[in-house]
């Protein structure tokens, strides 16, 4: 398997930029623009608005199947014939 180009106008821009030098690592581009507190901060806080939110959750499913067993009419019918 070869590496390279193998259509003819991607030859050329290969040839065409074969010797061009890029540098750019220039100091700015290495520092991070948010801080690592901040970044911690604002994870916390969306973990622990989605834990909240899961045992919010989780409280509701539970009130909601009390209130439907507790509101279920049994047919004694229906219990018999089983």
């Amino acid at each position: 398997m070869a590496i390279g180009a193998r259509e003819f106008i991607d030859k050329l821009l290969v040839e065409k930029y074969a010797q061009e030098k890029v540098d750019n690592h220039d100091e700015g581009a290495l520092v991070s623009k948010v801080s690592a507190d901040d970044m911690m901060y604002a994870m916390n806080a969306s973990s622990s608005t989605y834990r909240n939110m899961l045992q919010l959750n989780q409280r509701l499913t539970s009130v909601c199947y009390g209130v439907v067993s507790k509101s279920a009419k049994y047919n004694e019918y229906a219990a018999t014939r089983q």
